[in-house]
């Protein structure tokens, strides 16, 4: 390899020779290689000469006398006119013909020459200094196709062209049949002249965003005008696919090319429906306020007269918040006015997410997740199946500080809740909670030798504020929310002491103080005169107390079961028993009272604070001495495994993390002493299926009436009556990735329809959000995706003659996806409620992966709103308005 630097004293001037093209290049001389100038020794006779200023002999002389004078040579340097402002370094493989009368360089075999900012590789470069210009040719075979461009790059340019040539002075050049790429643009130009560093003209231009060397398609203009990095500006052009030109032409293209965030207009998208007719959605604007605050204003239009706005503004700041607001108002109008069906109906939503930074103020942490809309919001979305059939909607917002180095925390927070069916909403606010963690008042601050028992008496507190009121959405009245407003606090002193372990056991006892502040009492009494119990409710300041005393032990037991020649090496059962010794006082007969409620003269006894006034609602009249028990157990298994590296290995596999139960015994009652079991399960078994299970045993019997007897069912060979239980699993399979390069990354298909903020904001939702609406997302990478969603919940109840009433809700969720192949997916989701054994909703999609295009088809013919949808758009973000969309929804209002 050949490698030389040439500055503008290595060439002699001669005559001007114009650039080469590719049919005018010389060809290369025969067993020819010119060597670089010999520079080991100086070139004396272009070296100028020093000479005194005053010897007029033109020789140098130094005169000295007693008084020595120094005279000092001078001399001057001429720079040639076609010197160039910096060195141009060069190299070629194969040799490089130096032609000095002519102030020619010619470069051959994979060259590669820098000047200043720009890099240029190409197979043949003529550098001419007189002209200042720099001619690279490619090779092309034969027939005149291309084998090998000259690739030239400048700052972020990158150009591709059979010929380049470019003027080191004026930084201007012409390139032909040329290549580049502006952000996601891909230009093929006839014809390219570069003015300056930043701007270029083309003719003949051809520019796409498919990045094939044969473009799925791309448009055609004769003039085309780049920025580098701001902006590209066509004349008149039209499209064309796979290379037939498409007779439809634009007046003038305008494609930005800046990169990060722009405010512009947004594109809508057609649809029409049974009932509110035609219409545009999505039309809008996004605006950006500052580098913090930003803002998307979207429209929906139909042609009924009903519309649809929705306003979201994201604010973020580094290190410190980052939130997401969401104000949306809904016109619907069904059917046209004057239609006998017409029916128009104003809903809102007002959706914020904000969640604060750790770093910003440690110790203080600021969140809210705000989701309240009008009953009928959700209903009348359009092509969401998710939306349409949530009925709970909730909101929190909460402030929380914990003083560092201190025991104090404080919390205050604001919820809400709604049901859409009933249209009740309750908010709660403001609710306060400030606790103290344990600490030890009698601890020495110097503590010497070992600790004293006291000690370790830790002592806690804990309290809560909480505020609550209620309203029909559909019957709001300022005037009236006070009269539904509700209060209520409670305070806790535990106090614990901390004993060493006695043997295997954990000796834990405790003291425990807790009241209630109530706002109002309800007492009853019999009317014989209308046969109806009278109420008479009084607010004020009330209390109620409860105190107890106990005494806890609880171990570990462990038990592991070894196989041989098995996979299974061993099974692992861990159990932990609990019992406790408690007693509470009774200090709630003050507020029990005893009531006449039937002709019969049955009475009954009840708590003057359980109402509907009152928030809390006192303790219960019961005086327990007794004890506590419960069992706790998980199971584990070991088995062999092999690693990547063909090393074994043991493998641990939980297979239950827990399952038991706890219960209680009053010894102070005269009947009924046994409490109720509770049960429990929970279990990831192989990390795959997710199970949750809750139920509660009554060990007592029943009558005839339906009605508890004294007699325990162990005793007639029953374990009781399960009187409770929910049961949740979810599981899913999926594959493993096609190409695990790319892993498991998910394409939007049509990521600009999310405008829920709390899907924005929080992952867990978004994915959740995802995997229920497999239409708008997809991936190509994951041959299959398989997953189901249990809910089941159910109550029994024994009624006054004897038959058993199960109240019985459960759904099941179905979502799964596959690919036949790697460009086409198959995905579908279903909702199916075993309660009603009917199909609440169905949606099937199918998504095409056409390289630079994608294709989605999508259609749901079972649920509120029926609906099929086809969009077809290219995947580039500076294309994304121009897509194909067909959509059709039908409603069942």
């Amino acid at each position: 390899m050949l490698t030389w630097t040439v500055r503008a004293s290595d060439i002699h001037p001669s005559g001007f020779i114009a650039p080469l093209t590719a049919d005018t290049v010389p060809k290369k001389p025969r067993n020819t290689r010119t060597n670089p100038p010999d520079t080991s020794r100086p070139d004396t006779s272009r070296r100028p000469a020093l000479r005194n200023s005053t010897d007029t002999s033109g020789r140098d002389s130094l005169i000295t006398s007693d008084t020595t004078i120094l005279s000092t040579d001078t001399f001057s340097l001429r720079i040639s006119k076609d010197s160039f402002a910096a060195p141009v370094t060069y190299e070629a493989e194969d040799s490089a013909v130096i032609l000095v009368p002519e102030k020619k360089v010619i470069l051959y075999g994979n060259t590669k020459t820098k000047y200043q900012d720009v890099n240029l590789q190409a197979p043949v470069v003529i550098l001419d200094q007189k002209a200042s210009v720099l001619t690279a040719v490619g090779t092309k075979d034969s027939l005149g196709e291309s084998l090998v461009r000259a690739v030239m790059t400048e700052k972020e340019n990158k150009f591709q062209s059979d010929t380049i040539r470019y003027n080191f002075k004026t930084q201007r050049g012409l390139t032909y049949n040329t290549f580049t790429n502006q952000n996601e643009i891909f230009i093929n130009a006839g014809l390219a002249k570069k003015v300056d560093s930043n701007t270029v003209f083309m003719k003949g231009a051809r520019f796409t965003t498919c990045d094939l060397d044969d473009p799925h398609f791309a448009f055609r203009a004769n003039k085309l005008k780049v920025i580098n990095q701001k902006v590209a500006v066509s004349g008149p052009m039209h499209p064309e696919f796979e290379g037939v030109p498409v007779p439809v032409y634009l007046p003038f293209g305008f494609y930005p090319l800046t990169r990060g965030r722009k405010s512009g207009m947004l594109a809508p998208q057609f649809v029409a429906t049974d009932q509110q007719g035609l219409g545009l959605q999505g039309i809008g604007y996004y605006k950006i306020l500052n580098d913090y605050i930003d803002a998307t204003f979207r429209a929906d239009i139909y042609s009924y007269g009903g519309w649809k706005g929705d306003l979201t503004s994201t604010y973020r700041k580094r290190y410190r918040y980052t939130g997401t607001v969401n104000l949306s108002f809904q016109n619907t109008k069904i059917n046209f006015k004057g239609d006998p069906d017409f029916r128009s109906d104003r809903t809102f939503l007002i959706a914020w997410s904000h969640s604060t930074d750790q770093r910003a103020r440690p110790g203080v942490t600021f969140n809210a997740s705000v989701n309240a809309s009008s009953a009928k919001y959700n209903q009348y979305l359009t092509t969401n199946t998710l939306r349409n059939f949530q009925n709970k909607q909730q909101s929190s917002i909460s402030y929380s500080k914990n003083w560092i180095g201190k025991p104090f925390s404080l919390q205050l927070a604001a919820n809400h809740n709604q049901d859409n069916i009933t249209r009740l909403i309750n908010v709660s606010l403001p609710n306060a909670s400030f606790t103290v963690n344990q600490i030890f008042p009698f601890q020495r601050k110097e503590a010497l030798g070992a600790a004293r028992w006291y000690e370790k008496i830790g002592v806690g507190y804990s309290g809560q504020l909480q505020n609550q009121f209620s309203f029909y959405d559909s019957a709001f009245n300022a005037k009236r929310l006070l009269d539904t407003l509700l209060w209520g606090a409670t305070h806790n002193i535990p106090i614990a002491l901390s004993l060493p372990p006695v043997g295997p056991l954990i000796v834990t006892p405790s003291i425990s103080y807790q009241q209630q502040w109530i706002m109002s009492r309800t007492e009853y009494t019999w009317n014989p005169v209308t046969d109806t119990l009278d109420a008479v409710t009084t607010k004020g300041f009330h209390t109620a107390h409860q105190m107890s005393v106990g005494l806890g032990f609880g171990t570990n037991v462990f038990g592991t079961f070894n196989f041989k020649r098995s996979k299974i090496l061993a099974i692992r059962h861990a159990v932990r028993p609990s019992f406790s010794f408690s007693y509470s006082p009774n200090l709630a007969k003050n507020y029990y009272k005893t009531v006449q409620y039937n002709r019969a003269g049955e009475k009954r006894v009840y708590s003057v604070y359980q109402n509907n006034s009152n928030i809390y609602s006192g303790y219960s009249n019961v005086e327990f001495g007794g004890i506590g028990f419960g069992v706790d157990n998980s199971l584990e298994m070991k088995v062999r495994a092999t690693t990547d590296s063909g090393a074994a290995e043991s493998k641990k596999i939980r297979l239950i993390d827990g399952f038991g139960f706890t219960s209680g015994y009053n010894f102070l009652l005269d009947s009924f002493q046994l409490n109720t079991f509770s049960l429990y399960l929970r279990s990831s078994l192989f990390d795959k299926v997710n199970l949750n299970f809750t139920a509660d045993l009554d060990p007592y019997e029943v009558n005839n009436f339906g009605r508890r007897v004294n007699t325990v069912s162990f005793g007639r060979g029953r374990l009781g009556r399960v009187t409770r239980g929910n049961l949740s699993l979810s599981t899913s399979f999926r594959s493993k990735p096609r190409d695990e390069s790319q892993g498991d990354q998910t394409v939007a298909v049509d990521q600009n329809r999310i405008t829920d903020p709390t899907l924005l904001a929080d992952q867990s939702r978004l994915q959740d959000y995802m995997r229920r609406n497999p239409r708008e997302f997809v991936n190509f990478n994951i041959p299959y995706d398989f997953g189901v969603d249990l809910a089941m919940g159910f109550s029994r109840n024994w009624t006054e003659d004897g038959k058993v009433v199960t109240d019985f809700n459960s759904s099941v969720n179905l979502h799964g996806s596959f690919s036949l192949t790697p460009k086409w997916n198959f995905s579908a989701q279903a909702f199916y409620d075993l309660k009603t054994k009917t199909l609440g909703a169905f949606a099937l999609s199918i998504n095409r992966d056409m390289h630079c295009w994608q294709m989605a088809i999508s259609v749901s013919p079972i649920g509120l709103q029926r609906f099929f949808t086809i969009t077809i758009s290219p995947k580039s973000s500076l294309l994304q308005n121009l897509r194909v969309n067909r959509t059709r929804v039908f409603n069942d209002f």
